[in-house]
């Protein structure tokens, strides 16, 4: 996933506008409004070497699936509250997911217009999103170790832009971070109900069980325990994204979740980073590049993170 490959199960427009989710030559496409000017757009591919066994639209959802995997894209319009429509939404992804036989989520996206601002009631945008969201699991019956690996992000546009993969049958670990209390156990000063998503997952391919596969890293900031540290210093709240990253990779942590590997940052292949103000887009470029010094892509965006105190966010998959 996310490889050159024969076939292409979707497409992300990181652009500069948002664009409602739809099925173009075949290939389901979502667009949200992430770059601030023509030199920030991306365009995310997933592609596999499976050849695609459909592709449709069913309930504001966009898809497309083969054998083994199936990609979603979908979109909530802004609105006053979100609760309801985030709920209705991600019920949707998990009646699809059951529907069509692809049981394991193992990598969600979020991509949240005005993500710091208040909703009508005056509750933070994305604390009324992971309501909606954490009642949808709920419905599921999802326990918190059940959460795949996921990121919630402001964006430049409106609304919700949302997409994840899911599989049919790959052994899938959800991995937690030492360093950081499961997003899931968050206490209530975070809002009414907590982040629905694990550290990073880890889907095991080929057929050595979990000795090979890929490792999808969730959106990692400045955090310890459940507080932003270094709320004013950039340089430190980007070096502590990075050691816990360095940290949820390693052998140490994983060989604890049952994945007899390791690895170091230089094994992540694919990155996006996320930066709150734009000054410190040289800087937060700077450290990057050092800490990933071969990457397949690096991207950076100038967009809101979920705490209106962090500074940047970095996610990755090392494949």
């Amino acid at each position: 996933m996310d490889q050159p490959g024969r076939f292409v199960l979707g497409e992300v427009i990181y652009g500069l506008e948002d664009a409602a989710p739809l099925v173009r030559d075949g290939i389901p496409v979502l667009g949200s409004h992430m770059a601030a000017d023509p030199s920030e757009v991306r365009t995310e591919r997933w592609t596999v070497d499976q050849p695609i066994r459909g592709t449709g639209t069913d309930n504001g959802l966009v898809y497309s699936f083969t054998d083994d995997f199936l990609f979603c894209a979908g979109y909530i319009p802004e609105q006053g509250l979100f609760t309801e429509a985030t709920r209705e939404a991600y019920t949707a992804v998990f009646d699809l997911v059951e529907r069509l036989g692809y049981p394991s989520i193992f990598r969600m996206w979020n991509l949240i217009g005005r993500i710091n601002a208040d909703n009508s009631e005056g509750l933070e945008v994305y604390r009324d999103f992971c309501r909606g969201r954490a009642q949808a699991f709920e419905l599921y019956a999802a326990q918190g170790e059940d959460m795949p690996s996921a990121t919630g992000i402001g964006s430049r546009g409106q609304g919700v832009a949302f997409y994840f993969l899911a599989s049919r049958s790959a052994a899938r670990v959800n991995i937690e971070n030492a360093r950081q209390i499961p997003a899931y156990n968050y206490p209530e000063q975070y809002g009414p109900k907590p982040p629905s998503f694990a550290r990073a997952t880890y889907l095991a391919t080929g057929d050595q069980g979990l000795g090979t596969g890929a490792l999808y890293i969730s959106g990692t900031a400045g955090i310890l325990g459940h507080e932003t540290v270094h709320a004013d210093d950039l340089d430190k709240q980007c070096r502590v994204a990075l050691e816990n990253i360095e940290y949820l990779i390693s052998r140490r942590n994983l060989s604890g979740h049952g994945v007899p590997r390791g690895y170091e940052l230089a094994d992540v292949t694919q990155v996006k980073v996320y930066v709150r103000h734009r000054e410190h887009m040289p800087a937060v470029r700077a450290a990057c590049e050092e800490a990933f010094p071969n990457p397949m892509d690096i991207a950076y965006f100038n967009v809101d993170i979920c705490r209106s105190d962090l500074l940047v966010e970095i996610e990755g998959v090392i494949a």
